[in-house]
């Protein structure tokens, strides 16, 4: 989805201040649906991506290129947008920061079990990484987004099911979750359009929007919630070879293993509310105004855990 249209002009421009040129050719790609990203295709046959935040201020971003640079120089593959002639990785553009990121030849993560071995390998590296200096240890997509909502509703008179559904899961959810799970950065979003991928191999982790410090297994629930699921009911075995692929290099607690089940729910909610306030409150009367629905229909499956 791309929020922002970016010409030719506007993309030979950032290759400019790159110190590169010969743009060839620009096209929309898919994934981002809070960024604008687009492929650029140059003379020498290269191929660069460039990405266009449009829900995170300059600042925002400027922080998390600090936090996934942090995070590419401690193993994990992710991108590391290019420096620019003044040594920035970003442009000001219109009030929004503009980035080139290299290209990945793959496509999103399959969810066969060696693609999925292989997140969990990953998501186990990121999580012993050292946590850095300015990350936020609350979890936009959680409580945080869900207060907002609550707010939002209460100004404009548009409290619905749903809504009232998340208050009333909010104050469960706050009790249930056990104080004192082990704690690291989390990527917090680990959707299939979050993760290149090829021959049952992970090749990059993208958009660190929600990264932060909070319990790690939370991690693991989300993406068993992105990859885990066909239509409509949980795949054992898909989460069985996430949490092989985990415990190959780092052990789950007891603690953690009991948390599994409140955990997903928690995660299997924020990606509902995340919906609802994208496609009901911020950007209504599109075609995925019911996305959400996904999500709440899943929170009285059994789980495989």
């Amino acid at each position: 989805m791309a929020y922002t249209q970016v010409s030719a002009e506007d993309a030979a421009e950032l290759l400019d201040a790159a110190g590169m040129a010969g743009l060839v050719g620009i096209s929309p790609l898919e994934g981002g649906w809070a960024n604008s990203n687009f492929l650029l295709q140059l003379a020498d046959g290269s191929r660069l991506v460039l990405k266009v935040w449009n829900e995170r201020t300059p600042e925002q971003v400027e922080e998390l290129i600090e936090h996934t640079c942090w995070i590419s120089e401690h193993g994990v593959a992710t991108q590391d947008p290019l420096q620019l002639g003044d040594g920035a990785r970003m442009l000001v553009k219109d009030g929004l920061a503009w980035m080139l990121l290299p290209y990945v030849d793959a496509g999103w993560l399959a969810s066969d079990s060696d693609s999925l071995y292989s997140l969990g390998e990953v998501m186990a590296q990121l999580h012993a990484v050292p946590v850095c200096d300015g990350l936020s240890s609350s979890y936009y997509m959680g409580f945080r987004l869900w207060e907002d909502m609550f707010e939002q509703a209460d100004a404009e008179g548009a409290w619905s099911p749903f809504l009232r559904q998340l208050e009333q899961e909010s104050v469960r959810l706050k009790e249930d979750i056990p104080d004192g799970l082990p704690n690291g950065i989390i990527h917090g979003d680990l959707f299939p359009d979050n993760v290149l991928g090829t021959s049952g191999k992970v090749l990059a982790v993208l958009d660190f929007e929600e990264i932060c410090v909070g319990a790690i297994a939370l991690d693991l629930v989300m993406a068993f919630v992105g990859f885990g699921w066909q239509n409509g009911e949980p795949v054992t075995e898909r989460w069985q070879a996430i949490l092989s692929g985990y415990e190959s290099v780092r052990k789950l607690t007891g603690a953690e293993r009991t948390a599994l089940p409140i955990l997903h729910r928690f995660a299997t909610l924020a990606v509902a509310a995340w919906r609802y306030w994208q496609f009901v409150m911020n950007i209504p009367d599109t075609e995925h105004a019911d996305r959400y629905l996904e999500m709440t229909a899943r929170l009285d499956k059994p789980l495989p855990f």
